[in-house]
């Protein structure tokens, strides 16, 4: 039996979700206690089991995830048909749960950042120190004279093995003119 299609079994497991939101405000103060909760999912696990007897706590936060996504999923259609500005062509969604649902809306955690880059303007400014704490470094200039020596010049380079140019092309068909004089000039 598919529980997501027994409407009374849905309707009261999502009012009981509702019910505990240490499980999906993220603001809560018990959000990220785990024993607090392992307690919430247990209560609801215990609801699961009268349904579905072989229920366990990794069948249930896989209902709750299936829930969430496709709840997420059907507001963002919703959300990107209203910035439209179609006024007459706004997505309707066709889960019969949506509205039970919309307290979930707003609660997904933005996932840290591994940028190392500043976030706002005024941290770009702190990360980077004033010319009076830098000193003045004079980069050389490369005129074409002298770009053209180094070019010519013999390689610095120690003798190393490094992979062809040109691989070798994996399907059968020829370079064009225009190919073969681009990668002439590379």
């Amino acid at each position: 039996m598919d529980i997501l299609k027994d409407n009374d079994f849905m309707s009261i497991f999502i009012d009981m979700f509702r019910e505990l939101p240490c499980l999906w405000q993220i603001n809560h103060p018990h959000y990220k206690n785990q024993t607090k909760r392992k307690a919430a999912l247990d209560q609801l696990l215990e609801f699961v089991k009268t349904v579905v007897p072989t229920a366990d706590i990794t069948y249930l936060k896989i209902l709750i995830g299936g829930l969430r996504s496709t709840y997420l999923r059907e507001h963002k259609k919703v959300q990107d048909s209203q910035r439209s500005g179609a006024a007459d062509d706004i997505y309707v969604p066709r889960l019969w749960y949506y509205d039970r649902l919309h307290f979930l809306a707003g609660q997904t955690e933005p996932r840290s950042s591994l940028s190392s880059l500043p976030s706002t303007p005024a941290e770009a400014s702190d990360a980077q120190p004033g010319p009076s704490g830098q000193q003045h470094v004079e980069e050389p200039s490369l005129s074409q004279g002298s770009l053209s020596q180094e070019v010519a010049g013999p390689s610095r380079l120690p003798d190393m093995q490094f992979p062809p140019l040109h691989p070798q092309r994996q399907s059968g068909r020829k370079r064009s003119t225009l190919e073969e004089s681009a990668i002439g000039l590379f």
